[in-house]
């Protein structure tokens, strides 16, 4: 199980809730939401997507609405498998999938 940092006051709404799911894997290492800024995107649901591939792990980006916050993930898992454990952990998703 891996450790979710909170150094920053202010998070998306809902995110950390998704990032603790995330975090609970046992190949997660760790997992620190950055920095938070705001974009010309109005998507209503909360959004997490893979941008990068970091040398520790990978870069993410978390939308909703007008914000945009970075996420960054240490593990091993690859980029199929990380994005696996973030459609099975998303709690918006409008209906779950059966694994």
């Amino acid at each position: 199980m891996g450790r979710l940092v909170k150094n920053h006051s202010t998070n998306i709404d809902g995110l950390i809730k998704w990032l603790q799911k995330i975090a609970e894997n046992k190949e997660i290492k760790t997992v620190t939401p950055a920095a938070l800024s705001k974009t010309n995107g109005k998507g209503e649901k909360l959004v997490l997507k893979i941008t990068i591939k970091t040398k520790e792990g990978f870069k993410l980006l978390a939308r909703k609405g007008k914000l945009v916050q970075e996420v960054f993930i240490v593990t091993n898992l690859d980029k199929i498998l990380i994005k696996k454990l973030i459609e099975k952990t998303n709690p918006y998703a409008s209906r779950k999938k059966c694994s």
